[in-house]
């Protein structure tokens, strides 16, 4: 699993920081979430293949997570994509893209697919044989969700010598390694975990955008690799989150704790702040794994 960090600062670009936008790789899918302004310039500077964004992800419609949408979206069709694209946010988002491509009459020519969002609790949005995708509600000024990206179980692993010892033909060795019991060539049934073990331990990461603290979160989370959430505020001015609707560093260290996660991801910072370590201090005072979110950086889990 692999998440690159395209940009993470709230409110508006800079010469040298961007809005909220990121990519994620896990099992064969490459997702982008969430699309500020320039994203498709950091797409291009860290070398990741247009083509294989297939699914889109927008938490809201703040301009600093979707501005860089329409964009986007345009320079696929300069570059005569064919590939469908699936995009998911909330409901308006459609009407918002749309409007602009009809008063540009520059409609494209592969297959826009909105799957417009609306529910408050958290719903299955996306799967298939690999990757299921929640939608993590939160509570910002607008409509919101974060997002839960989960690998399936993949397959076991065959131990061979007990396999062989077990008399079991090799015709039967996927259907081991699907997890399944299969007969071995005396017709007697063998179990899948007597000669099998776990495969690769699935990944999780959970994206929590723009929200203020939210404890409700915590069982849709739950143990998850990978945890990024919004750090908006320092301490010193916790008093600006709930009336904005953000969260602190602090905060985001809580949730992380209740919710037992590996790593903790910080960002969308507030652009009044000069340096990052702070964010990580205070985090740090409630969960001890944190890891401080930059533009261009690249994450490996």
């Amino acid at each position: 699993m692999k998440l690159t960090i395209l940009g993470c600062y709230s409110a508006t670009p800079r010469a040298l920081t961007n809005t909220t936008s990121q990519v994620l790789e896990i099992n064969n899918h490459m997702f982008l979430i969430d699309c500020g302004e320039g994203t498709q310039v950091e797409l291009r500077k860290h070398k990741i293949k247009f083509n294989r964004i297939k699914h889109i992800f927008i938490s809201h419609l703040h301009g600093d997570h979707f501005f860089g949408l329409v964009g986007l979206i345009s320079t696929f069709r300069l570059l005569t994509r064919e590939t469908e694209l699936h995009i998911y946010g909330p409901k308006g988002i459609k009407e918002v893209v749309t409007l602009q491509m009809k008063l540009a009459d520059s409609w494209t020519n592969y297959q826009l697919i909105f799957h417009e969002l609306t529910s408050e609790n958290s719903e299955l949005i996306f799967e298939d044989e690999e990757v299921e995708v929640y939608t993590i509600p939160l509570n910002h000024r607008i409509y919101t969700n974060g997002y839960l990206f989960k690998e399936k179980e993949g397959n076991r692993k065959l131990d061979i010598n007990l396999v062989e010892e077990a008399n079991i033909h090799m015709a039967y060795y996927r259907k081991l390694a699907q997890g399944f019991d299969v007969t071995n060539n005396d017709g007697i049934l063998i179990k899948n975990e007597t000669v099998t073990k776990a495969g690769v331990k699935p990944k999780s990461y959970a994206f929590c955008s723009d929200t203020m603290y939210k404890e409700d979160i915590v069982p849709i989370i739950k143990n998850v690799d990978v945890l990024y959430h919004e750090s908006t505020f320092l301490e010193k001015h916790a008093h600006l989150a709930p009336r904005t609707k953000h969260s602190t560093a602090k905060e985001a260290a809580s949730i992380a704790k209740q919710a037992n996660v590996g790593t903790l991801l910080l960002g969308h910072y507030s652009t009044r702040y000069d340096g990052l370590n702070l964010f990580k201090e205070e985090a740090q005072e409630v969960f001890e794994n944190v890891e401080l979110c930059e533009d261009g950086k690249t994450f490996n889990f």
